[in-house]
C-alpha cells in the first residue's frame, strides 16, 4: 500500500485551505480510496471546476484538469468519451456542482456515464468569501443573505437518484472510514457515481452562523448524522435537521460510453444487431 504522500505534488505544499477546513480530510479519503482499489496513476484523470474544493487536483499527482466554474463534468465527459478506458474523477463543490454546473450534473447522471463525482459540500461559496449556495440551509447567514437564506437546500442525493445516477452515497468529514469505503465503492462502480461529503467551513460558514470552530462543526456531524437504514424507520419530522448518511442507491444500468460504442459498431456493420 502506498503512502498518501506518494499521491501528492509535494512542490505544491503547504496547501492554502483555511485552518480547520474539512477539504483536506475529503481529499485524504479520496486518495486512500484510490489506493485501496488500486487505480493506476497514469490511467486516472482528476477534473475540477473552480472553488475551494477545486484546489485539490492541484495537490494530487495525477493527470489533472482545472476547468472553468461549473464545467468540470463537461470536460470530464469529453475525457471519458475520448478514452473510456481511463478512470475519470470529478472533484466539485456544492456551488460548482449544484448551481453554476447544475445542468451538467443532472445530464451526466442521466447519461450514466462512468465518472466518479465527489462533492466537497461545505454549504457555502467559501473561495469568494461566503455567498449562499444551493446547499446553504434555510435561515443560515451568508454574505448574500445577511438576514438569513430564504431558499430551501437541495437534497443532492435525491436529486441525483431522480436524474439517473446509478451509485449515490453521502458521508461527512467526521465519518472518515465510511467516507473512504463509500468513495472506494463509487470508484469501482460501472456508471455515474456520486458521493456527497459534508465538509466544515469554519471561516465563512461556521463563524457567521456562530457554529463554533472545526471541532464543534465536526461534532455536529457526529451528533446529527443518521445511518440510512435507521432513517428508513424514522418519520419526516424526526429527520428534520438531521443528515442521512450511507449508500443511498445502487443500480446496474448500461454505462454511456459502452452503449455509445455499441451504436458505433452497429453503424459500421460490426457486432450484434447490424
Amino acid at each position: 500500500m502506498a503512502r498518501v504522500q506518494d499521491y501528492l505534488r509535494k512542490s505544491k505544499m503547504p496547501h492554502i485551505w483555511c485552518a480547520g477546513c474539512g477539504h483536506g480530510i475529503v481529499m485524504g479519503a479520496l486518495i486512500r480510496a484510490i489506493d485501496r482499489v488500486g487505480l493506476e496513476k497514469d490511467r486516472t484523470v482528476v477534473v475540477s471546476g473552480i472553488g475551494c474544493s477545486s484546489r485539490a487536483p492541484g495537490y494530487m499527482d495525477f493527470d489533472t484538469l482545472h476547468t472553468t466554474h461549473g464545467r468540470a463534468l463537461a470536460f470530464a465527459t469529453g475525457v471519458k468519451v475520448a478514452n473510456p478506458s481511463l478512470n475519470v474523477i470529478v472533484i466539485t463543490g456544492d456551488g460548482d456542482a449544484a448551481a453554476i454546473g447544475g445542468n451538467h450534473l443532472i445530464h451526466a447522471a442521466r447519461r450514466n456515464i462512468g465518472i466518479t463525482t465527489i462533492c466537497f459540500d461545505n454549504s457555502i461559496y467559501g473561495m469568494t468569501s461566503g455567498q449562499y449556495s444551493p446547499m446553504t440551509p434555510t435561515g443560515r447567514i451568508a454574505t448574500t443573505a445577511p438576514y438569513g437564506n430564504v431558499d430551501q437546500a437541495f437534497d443532492l442525493c435525491e436529486l441525483l437518484k431522480g436524474a439517473g445516477a446509478t451509485y449515490v452515497a453521502r458521508s461527512t468529514t467526521y465519518h472518515v472510514p465510511q467516507t473512504i469505503n463509500l468513495i472506494a465503492r463509487a470508484l469501482e462502480h460501472k456508471g455515474f457515481a456520486f458521493v456527497d461529503v459534508l465538509s466544515q467551513c469554519p471561516t465563512y460558514y461556521g463563524r457567521r452562523n456562530k457554529l463554533g470552530g472545526a471541532i464543534e462543526m465536526m461534532n455536529w456531524f457526529k451528533d446529527n448524522a443518521v445511518p440510512v437504514q435507521k432513517a428508513k424507520q424514522m418519520t419526516r419530522e424526526d429527520l428534520r435537521d438531521k443528515v442521512v448518511i450511507g449508500e443511498m442507491y445502487v443500480a446496474d444500468e448500461p454505462e454511456y460510453t459502452g452503449h455509445y460504442q455499441m451504436i458505433v459498431d452497429r453503424a459500421q456493420g460490426r457486432g450484434a444487431g447490424r
